[in-house]
């Protein structure tokens, strides 16, 4: 990665060692302690010019290299997040309004972000359109000079928190279904908008559903023009498939797992060296796709074949040190470090096939994508 990559991860886990509390595992809660965590470390990255780290100077970037993000990215997920839902505006809401915006729009939000003061949740999926999301049926229709919000959100994390909401809407229903679909940016405080808690294993605010009932908002509120929101949707997929590194917190798991007693039998420790192998490949998958995505070569076989491994991996580990740790994982011991938060790392895991697009979808890219290249080159 070189010199100054190396320089930032020492820089990060400094600064993180010295931020965080030592039980931390999680910004998915309303608890004001977790919140005001979430708080102080956003708050400190946007100081040193972190938390928008590659993004451009003249919006409160350092203009820093890919591997320079992909430390960053690494370091904060091995830690459990804590810029909380910041990633996203970092990741890709920044980045999508930076390049389909209005003048106005990104003077409104990319300062709001590279200070760490705007938090985000993405409306994208429905009940009856998660992964298929071409099939969203949320309803947005022109009256008097305003569009009207009528439908549904499933699945939305940070929705109790946010106070902003990328929002996918259908504004037509000519053509395709990819066809008439329009992206609002969304105050989450008007009228008409209520969120409720969906509970899961994973905790609070994790899940939500979001309610639309004739919420009001202006023709300023589009992003990337009417009827053109499949295409901003891509992008977004774009800078989010390769903005999650799940492997670097497991193999921070792996690494308090060394010294395990339970790796004296020869079954736990082949399991244990299988997963180390497989953290290495998903390293490196992730690693190209990084670097084709640099060089805007980065297609979705690569793409989601980097994503295969690192979901595959978290749920692997996680389970690994479930195993490992026994009756013990049942009790958490903030005095035992990270492997006194087995069951966190168990329960987060469970989504990993399922968010940001199933493992299914993702087989079926690769799939798809290899047959279309075998095409070609008959």
């Amino acid at each position: 990665m070189g010199s100054q990559a190396d320089d930032l991860r020492v820089r990060l886990r400094a600064l993180l060692a010295e931020l965080l509390p030592e039980d931390w595992t999680t910004s998915f809660a309303r608890d004001p302690s977790v919140q005001s965590v979430v708080a102080g470390v956003t708050e400190r990255l946007a100081r040193e010019k972190l938390l928008t780290l590659s993004w451009p100077k003249e919006y409160g970037g350092a203009e820093a290299d890919v591997w320079q993000q992909t430390v960053l990215r690494e370091e904060l997920w091995a830690h459990f997040e804590p810029r909380g839902p910041q990633y996203m505006g970092l990741n890709w809401v920044g980045p999508v309004i930076m390049e389909v915006g209005t003048a106005e729009q990104r003077a409104t939000h990319l300062p709001a972000i590279s200070a760490g003061q705007a938090v985000w949740c993405q409306g994208f999926s429905e009940p009856e359109a998660g992964s298929d999301l071409g099939a969203l049926q949320l309803s947005a229709r022109l009256d008097n000079g305003e569009w009207v919000l009528n439908g549904q959100k499933i699945w939305t994390s940070y929705a109790g928190l946010a106070q902003w909401c990328f929002l996918a809407a259908r504004t037509g229903k000519a053509g395709g279904k990819h066809d008439g679909i329009t992206i609002f940016l969304v105050p989450m405080d008007r009228p008409g908008i209520t969120v409720v808690p969906i509970e899961s294993i994973m905790g609070e605010q994790h899940l939500n559903e979001v309610f639309f009932d004739d919420v009001r908002i202006g023709g300023d509120a589009i992003l990337g023009g009417v009827g053109n929101g499949w295409d901003v949707i891509k992008l977004v997929l774009k800078h989010e498939r390769i903005g999650i590194p799940r492997y670097a917190r497991d193999e921070r798991v792996l690494a308090a797992l060394a010294g395990h007693a339970s790796l004296e039998e020869p079954t736990a420790l082949h399991s244990y060296a299988r997963a180390l192998v497989h953290a290495r490949v998903a390293r490196l998958l992730n690693y190209r796709a990084v670097a084709l995505n640099d060089a805007s070569r980065l297609t979705d076989r690569e793409a989601s074949i980097a994503r295969l491994a690192s979901i595959q991996l978290d749920q692997e580990v996680a389970q690994l040190a479930l195993d490992l740790a026994g009756a013990d994982a049942l009790a958490p011991d903030p005095s035992a470090g990270l492997l006194g938060r087995v069951e966190d790392v168990f329960r987060y895991a469970r989504s990993a096939t399922i968010a940001s697009g199933t493992i299914e979808v993702q087989r079926m890219l690769v799939a798809r994508s290899s047959i279309e290249g075998a095409r070609h080159a008959s």
